[in-house]
């Protein structure tokens, strides 16, 4: 749902293809997000390398003045696998500690169009959400009705009762960075009411400690 309340951005952390795509209304969105992103005084967190859209995004956003976070884990770093990272680089050990790393750095979320690891941070991010692990907005950026089918899985989901109404309104989408960025300020997400019993923080003293000092 969308409050009334105007949340202040810092950092988004971005989701993206590691390709162009083939329509060239990938790039130029992607170029524009960095723009957007510049303008807004905000700062972007990314998977790292310069590859596909990935690469716009974030030398679109350190050009202008944004600093840019990589966040990439070394296995994919090593040999050019993913290209050099643009801006300040952060290596992890695995994907898992790459995407908590995000989701602590971040405070909201942008998906543009993608391939499996898009499809997987994006349904990770907001499961977490759903299971009341974060309350930090998530949003994709529909470009050319990308996302459309997308849409339409988790309407089927709703309607065959494996997803609640409130876990749907968790992913929000428009067709513009600005919209979008408008919609994630003012969005609040309301979990079910079983799952606000969960306490994430439980046993949190035993855990082994990830490195997250790095700050943009």
């Amino acid at each position: 749902m969308e409050g009334t309340s105007t949340r202040q951005f810092r950092n988004i952390c971005v989701f993206c293809g590691s390709q162009l795509g083939k329509n060239g209304d990938f790039v130029d969105v992607a170029n524009n997000l960095g723009k957007v992103l510049v303008e807004r005084k905000l700062h972007l967190v990314y998977g790292g390398g310069s590859l596909g859209l990935m690469g716009c995004v974030s030398t679109a956003a350190l050009v202008g003045g944004s600093q840019v976070l990589g966040i990439i884990p070394q296995a994919l770093a090593r040999g050019n696998l993913t290209g050099k990272t643009v801006g300040e680089v952060q290596h992890v050990f695995s994907m898992h500690e790459r995407i908590a790393n995000m989701l602590f750095h971040a405070d909201a979320f942008i998906a543009l169009p993608g391939g499996l690891g898009t499809l997987e941070e994006i349904f990770q991010i907001a499961s977490w959400a759903h299971l009341n692990f974060h309350k930090k907005p998530f949003g994709l950026l529909n470009v050319n009705n990308f996302f459309d089918e997308l849409f339409l899985f988790l309407d089927k989901a709703v309607e065959c009762q494996f997803i609640s109404q409130a876990t749907r309104k968790i992913i929000v989408s428009a067709s513009t960075a600005n919209e979008l960025l408008d919609k994630l300020k003012t969005f609040v997400y309301e979990p079910d009411a079983v799952l606000t019993q969960i306490d994430w923080t439980v046993g949190e003293s035993k855990k082994r400690k990830l490195d997250l000092t790095l700050r943009l």
